[in-house]
Formats: C-alpha cells, structure tokens, sequence
C-alpha cells in the first residue's frame, strides 16, 4: 500500500482521487464531535456526487440498536448512488451513569451489553447490510472507527474492560467481513480506524490538557487522507490517524 503523501495532502487538505467521484459518501453517526467533522470535510472536499449523514438526530435519522432502522438508511444511501465511501462515526465510552470500569469490581453486566451493543453489535449490522451494497468493480471503503485501547496487543495498563472488549470484538468483525467481502468486491476496503484522542465529548474527561490533542477536523482530515492512500491489500487492517498500522 502507499505511503507517499501528496502535494494537496501535505498542505492540510483532503485528497480523495483514488476514489470514483461518480458515486455516494456516507456518514452514520454525523451529529458527533467526529461524525459532524467527517460530513464537513467530505462536503468541502467536493469530490463525490453525494455526501449523506445519518444520525439519532437531524433529517437522515437511524438507529444503531435497530437493524430494521439500520437496513433503511443503509437501502437510502444505495438509493442515491453507488456507495464508494462510508464511515460509521458511532461509539460508546460512557455517560451520565458512569465511566470506564478502573477495575474488575466495576463490572455492570448491564453496561457491558451497553458497550457490545454500541461499539460491536451495532457496526456487525451495519456491515452485514452495507457491504453488500458496495459496487463490485473500483475503489470502495467501509471504515469504522475503532479505538487504540481495543488492540489486545497494545494493553499494558488494565482497566477501562467494556471499551476494551467491545473495541476489539469491533475490530475482529472488521478482520472476518473484510475476508468475506473480497470475495465479492476485489478492490473494496473494510477497516478499522483509530482517531486519535480528539477533542469531543466522549474523550473530553479523559484528554486533559495533553498537547497531543486533536481537533475533531484535523482528526477527520487525516483519516480521509489515510483511507485515500490505502488500496485493496490493506483491507481488514486497523490503521490510526497518521497512517501506521495498529497491532490487534
């Protein structure tokens, strides 16, 4: 896969010329920090015929713990054209009731399920409606966002268990979708993205004041930039927001 950045790329901007512009671009998840960050650079870049969000609010309305609501919006951003991009934006770190468990003794059967069905159940049914609606021929990318905390691999301090497992069941669907999907569309892309810590409401009481930061634009500039260089052979991969790979 290439690395090589471009002019356009090195300058700030979103490239997406490996992309068909005859065709859709898709956000779930668009009135989120990142999601509404995603819509916006897609819209600007201009590149596609059509850019559409859904969300739990707005005028595309969906529902990520309703497979009926999730195969609608999915028949209604085929309906618009030929899905060459789309981005599912949505996650779950906490919330009013609680944060991420700092040890076993936080463990709540019903805020496990919470997390499964947020960060993994709901993407498997995205997937399982979109990826077959992917154009069989050309460039084609279905990305979801993932976590760094999900990589079994990269876990040395323990802690925050829901996110955790949930984050890397996310990633393993990714992996097994990616292998069914080749199948079908050859030069189709399904991977897994990793943001970065982004200035937004879910990362927001755990960011502090670390320099290192990333404003929800910046984060979804690059992230396009990425998913724009990365062809065929880096499909099931899970990538961050300056390109590397991230171990599983």
């Amino acid at each position: 896969m290439s690395r090589s950045k471009t002019a356009t790329e090195q300058n700030g901007a979103v490239s997406l010329h490996s992309f068909n512009a005859k065709g859709v671009a898709v956000v779930f998840g668009s009135s989120g920090g990142i999601g509404s960050a995603f819509l916006a650079a897609l819209e600007d870049a201009g590149h596609f015929e059509r850019v559409i969000g859904f969300s739990r609010s707005g005028p595309n309305r969906f529902d990520l713990t309703d497979e009926t609501s999730i195969e609608r919006a999915v028949t209604a951003a085929a309906d618009a054209g030929e899905i060459r991009l789309a981005i599912d934006a949505t996650g779950f770190l906490h919330d009013k009731n609680g944060g991420p468990e700092k040890s076993l003794r936080d463990l709540d059967g019903q805020r496990l399920a919470h997390s499964f069905a947020i960060n993994a159940i709901g993407p498997a049914m995205l997937m399982k409606h979109l990826l077959p609606r992917l154009p069989r021929s050309g460039k084609a990318a279905f990305c979801t966002l993932s976590a760094r905390v999900g990589s079994i691999g990269d876990n040395t301090l323990g802690g925050w268990y829901g996110y955790r497992a949930s984050k890397a069941a996310l990633n393993q669907f990714v992996k097994t979708a990616s292998i069914e999907l080749a199948r079908r569309s050859p030069e189709a892309l399904c991977i897994a993205l990793q943001p970065g810590t982004v200035a937004t409401d879910l990362s927001a009481p755990f960011s502090g004041n670390s320099s290192t930061v990333l404003s929800p634009g910046k984060s979804a500039g690059n992230l396009l930039n990425v998913v724009n260089r990365l062809q065929a052979d880096a499909s099931g991969g899970f990538f961050d927001w300056n390109g590397a790979e991230v171990p599983w």
